[in-house]
């Protein structure tokens, strides 16, 4: 997907705008008020899932990216940059996943602000020379993610210090338990192979020894071609595929065309960059485990 570069001169104007009251927020808020909690602002869904399991009652919470919006262009609007400049801590995924991250820590002036890419100490995917960004579908890797995450917080509020490493210490062991859980799973059987719309699921499949095979790449970037098109068909016949997944951000078309020339059926898969409801980060990976162990017995 083509990455939208915005010039520091333009967002420094629409952070004047917004400091005029000319504009609002693009995203979500959880409190403005000072009362005691950190400010934090987070790129998109993910890193809001795991700033909650980590920071608890201790945050408020301001997402940049809406649901149903994507966080590889996204543009920046002056709420979005206004969070920024005011918040204490401001979390990212990193990997190349949000080109306008730095652009929006540059024009918040925010000389305090404790910046966390929460995928550095992340054993990162290569892929065509790029990095793969969708490391928070990893359960380990979300494990370092969190880790990140919270000694930002310990450094912005060491008063509570325990209650973020208590919080910390019970998401680790939830997400071990997990992992242990399907990783007997998946080890118990002799197919290992499912069909994607989009590659969004490298750290997934590494974590479990599955793999994926997609008739989008990593960044979904195009329209497959009729040859990629024949090659899964032929794939998928071989390999008796009766499942094709599709992801809650990415148009059904390609995975529908797929699944209809084999006879197969459309499940959807989530790569949680948008919330499903009240759902955790926990349980909408458990749901994905869930739908791909499923699939493959």
């Amino acid at each position: 997907m083509e990455k939208k570069h915005l010039s520091v001169f333009l967002i420094m104007a629409v952070l004047l705008a917004s400091l005029s009251g000319c504009a609002g927020g693009g995203g979500s808020n959880s409190g403005g008020d000072k009362d005691g909690r950190l400010d934090v602002a987070v790129s998109f869904n993910p890193m809001s899932e795991l700033a909650e399991a980590v920071g608890g009652d201790k945050i408020d919470i301001y997402t940049i990216v809406p649901d149903g919006s994507e966080p590889h262009d996204f543009e920046l609007k002056a709420g979005d940059i206004q969070a920024v400049s005011e918040a204490e801590v401001f979390v990212y995924n990193g990997a190349g996943m949000e080109s306008w991250a730095q652009a929006a820590v540059t024009a918040s002036e925010n000389s305090t602000l404790i910046e966390v890419d929460a995928s550095e100490g992340c054993d990162l995917i290569i892929t065509g020379g790029v990095a793969d960004p969708h490391t928070w579908l990893s359960l380990k890797m979300a494990r370092i993610q969190a880790l990140n995450i919270k000694n930002a917080l310990v450094q912005a509020d060491p008063v509570n210090r325990d209650y973020y490493e208590g919080n910390y210490s019970a998401f680790s062991s939830e997400l071990d338990s997990l992992y242990e859980e399907f990783k007997f799973k998946f080890d118990s059987l002799a197919d290992k192979n499912f069909v994607t719309g989009h590659a969004a699921f490298a750290y997934f499949c590494r974590d479990f020894g599955l793999r994926q095979s997609s008739v989008e790449n990593v960044f979904a970037e195009g329209e497959p071609t009729a040859r990629k098109i024949a090659e899964l068909v032929e794939y998928c016949r071989e390999n008796n595929v009766d499942t094709v997944f599709m992801e809650e951000l990415a148009s059904p078309k390609v995975s529908e065309t797929l699944a209809k020339e084999i006879g197969a059926k459309v499940e959807k898969i989530y790569t949680l960059e948008s919330s499903e409801g009240n759902e955790s980060y926990l349980d909408g990976m458990r749901k994905n485990l869930s739908l791909v162990y499923e699939s493959l017995r």
